[in-house]
């Protein structure tokens, strides 16, 4: 059986996580293993996941509310050990300056085009060492 990614989805709205699901579908790429998603809709959600489950990828929904997803993705790079890759939606292109400031390792603006997703995802999976091990 070969192994699967677990890629962590954060948004308040359920549209935005389907989107995501939808954008990358079960495998974003061919040298990628297939992914799991696991969908958070509040930042105690997510705090919770990642301390009881292995993520590989982060999706943080920059849009969310309360707890947006910049502010989440640096609230996590400060306080989570061996923090995950984050890859970040965004509302707009100028917000990538507030994306680096957060320390997200990618940003994709909203609406999410499915290619542009699947391509940024399909980067942090490769190089997540977690999914090269599992590789082989």
């Amino acid at each position: 059986m070969q192994p699967t990614a677990t890629v962590l989805v954060y948004s308040d709205d359920a549209g935005t996580r389907e989107q995501v699901r939808l954008a990358a579908g079960r495998r974003p790429a061919a040298d990628v293993p297939p992914v799991e998603y696991v969908e958070c809709a509040t930042l105690p959600a997510v705090l919770k996941t990642l301390d009881e489950r292995h993520i590989d990828v982060c999706v943080l929904d920059g849009e969310t509310a309360p707890a947006g997803g910049m502010g989440v993705c640096r609230q996590l790079k400060d306080e989570v050990f061996r923090c995950p890759p984050v890859l970040l939606l965004i509302g707009r292109p100028q917000d990538a300056w507030l994306a680096t400031w957060s320390r997200a390792e990618a940003v994709v603006t909203h609406p999410v085009d499915p290619v542009a997703f699947a391509d940024a995802l399909a980067g942090l999976l490769r190089a997540e060492p977690a999914v090269q091990e599992a590789r082989g």
